[in-house]
């Protein structure tokens, strides 16, 4: 969480940034909020087990990387579904190998529909370290900025030019480099992500027709979490106001796996979620699970029942214990259940 001392200033150089070109700007826009500011990034990707795709520079001019992993049956004679894994915040790329059994899956489970051609690809694209509207310490750091919600080419509006989102960019474009191999089923394009990656996953699919599915992990509401001043409802119309934000694939497939106690009370947040993209009209699976990964009813109000979520210990203790040590531990048990999902999930044929 930024500091209420820190905030105003903060603000006001991040509209700078996000409206190049413009002589004011205001805090809140119709893409909710500005981009997130850059911070200083210590961590390392080894990309541990596949390999590294080629760099390539943002908008802004950051350089960004993505690891892929490629099953040795991958070939355009016998195209894959693809998966595009989005790390949790504080995290790397990494913890696909290290920290999922996802990639146990690779070479054996059925995701095409197709017994013949068992596997699937796995690019993962590497966030950058930002600045945001979590509780410390996860206030800054690697990650994705889900709350400049900006995912189409550059827009004006009167005199505001609002640009893409670069962590957008940056998805599509290595998507984009995986697809030019053929290699890829384009039918069968899905997205995982786990926490600050999932909810940019369920983000990104809300407005890329070519994912098919999205199947996550313990996302926080990318349209309405903790402290974000510019909270924004989804809508399949065009927006009545800057409070609203249309997203372009509201009949996406979702399958939302996350904790009944959760980290900072985000259970009830997941399910603010739930109920505006079912507003949407989004086919949304809901799966919540105890400690021990069993399925349960509904959340434990033990863990908070702000459906914003909790910023401090003091409003929601259980939340920053027990549900910290739930929401850092993948769902193994619930992963083939993941991938079945996108196996029953086919999308529309790219022309």
């Amino acid at each position: 969480m930024t500091s209420a001392s820190r905030l105003p200033a903060l603000l006001a150089c991040c509209a700078a940034l996000a409206f190049a070109g413009t002589a004011a700007a205001q805090v809140c826009g119709p893409f909710g909020d500005p981009p997130r500011p850059m911070t200083l990034d210590p961590t390392q990707t080894t990309c541990a087990g596949g390999t590294s795709m080629p760099a390539w520079a943002d908008a802004d001019g950051t350089v960004r990387h993505a690891c892929l992993w490629e099953p040795a049956s991958a070939s355009p004679t016998a195209p894959l579904p693809l998966i595009i894994y989005l790390q949790p915040s504080l995290f790397t790329a990494d913890t696909v190998p290290v920290a999922t059994n996802i990639l146990s899956f690779q070479s054996t489970a059925n995701v095409s529909g197709d017994r013949a051609r068992p596997g699937f690809i796995v690019v993962a694209p590497w966030g950058r370290s930002t600045e945001h509207y979590y509780p410390a310490p996860d206030d800054q750091g690697t990650g994705w900025d889900n709350w400049y919600r900006q995912f189409d080419p550059d827009s004006t509006f009167g005199a505001m030019t609002y640009r893409e989102n670069v962590d957008v960019a940056a998805i599509d474009h290595f998507v984009d480099a995986e697809l030019a191999t053929g290699k890829v089923d384009t039918r069968r394009i899905y997205v995982t992500g786990w926490s600050n990656g999932a909810a940019m996953g369920v983000l990104y699919a809300l407005n890329r027709k070519r994912v098919a599915a999205a199947a996550v992990y313990t996302a926080p509401n990318p349209f309405e979490a903790f402290d974000d001043p510019c909270a924004q409802l989804p809508v399949g119309r065009a927006p009545r106001s800057d409070g609203e934000i249309r997203v372009a694939n509201p009949r996406l497939a979702l399958y939302h796996v996350h904790n009944a106690c959760d980290i900072a009370g985000i259970c009830p947040n997941g399910e603010l979620m739930r109920a505006q993209l079912r507003h949407v009209h989004a086919r949304v699976t809901d799966v919540i699970i105890d400690g021990s990964q069993q399925q349960v009813a509904a959340c434990d109000p033990g863990c908070g029942t702000n459906p914003d979520a909790n910023m401090s210990f003091q409003d929601d203790p259980r939340g920053f214990t027990e549900g910290t040590q739930n929401h850092t531990r993948w769902p193994d048990q619930w992963t083939a259940s993941m991938l079945d999902f996108f196996r029953r999930h086919r999308g529309r044929r790219m022309r």
